[in-house]
């Protein structure tokens, strides 16, 4: 059985990004970029909503440029780090829920509709690598709604917003997770992942 991962830095105030959606705020780190990469493996698949599929769509094609680096996407110097994400970004299956998009081109792009929760049941029910969920707070919410996402790692940057967008929302009850790991980074992220209880 496959498994769902959702992964964002969240703001110390619980945001995953601004009011505008900019994600200037993030706390840089080049641990966690390392950290990333050395648990890429396999051919993954992500799951998108359209907001963060054209911010992805935007940066991540062009970062191979440099034949040994990337640019960070969050600002700052270029990795080897960001280039391994960037090559198995590139390589993944992208899925993306959208009513709107007339049609993705991103190499290894899908066009959904709508999302099914019992769609994603089946997906997990193939073969293949686990899949992972960048941003896409509303596809976030709703698989969370269904119980569907196992993991969440999340990044907590010390940083107040005050205002912003939450990840999940119009969840209809409450969920507990069990805590797996909690690592704390001398940039003052702290590195919290949890699964599902069960």
């Amino acid at each position: 059985m496959r498994r769902i991962m959702a992964f964002n830095q969240v703001s110390a105030d619980g945001y995953f990004s601004g009011p505008d959606g900019n994600l200037d705020w993030v706390v840089q780190d080049p641990e966690i970029g390392k950290s990333m990469a050395a648990n890429l493996s396999g051919p993954g698949t992500i799951l998108f909503g359209r907001r963060t599929y054209e911010m992805f769509e935007s940066f991540w094609p062009k970062a191979l440029d440099d034949p040994k680096t990337a640019p960070n996407p969050h600002g700052g110097g270029r990795s080897a780090e960001t280039r391994a994400m960037a090559v198995w970004i590139n390589e993944a299956t992208k899925v993306v829920f959208s009513r709107t998009r007339k049609d993705v081109t991103w190499r290894n792009s899908r066009l959904v509709r709508e999302l099914d929760p019992r769609e994603i049941e089946e997906m997990k029910r193939q073969p293949g690598a686990d899949m992972i969920i960048f941003g896409s707070g509303s596809v976030a919410s709703r698989l969370s709604e269904h119980g569907l996402i196992d993991d969440y790692q999340f990044v907590v940057c010390p940083v107040l917003l005050g205002n912003g967008r939450s990840l999940l929302s119009g969840l209809p009850k409450s969920g507990k997770l069990t805590l797996e790991e909690a690592r704390p980074f001398p940039s003052g992220n702290v590195m919290l992942r949890y699964a599902r209880a069960r």
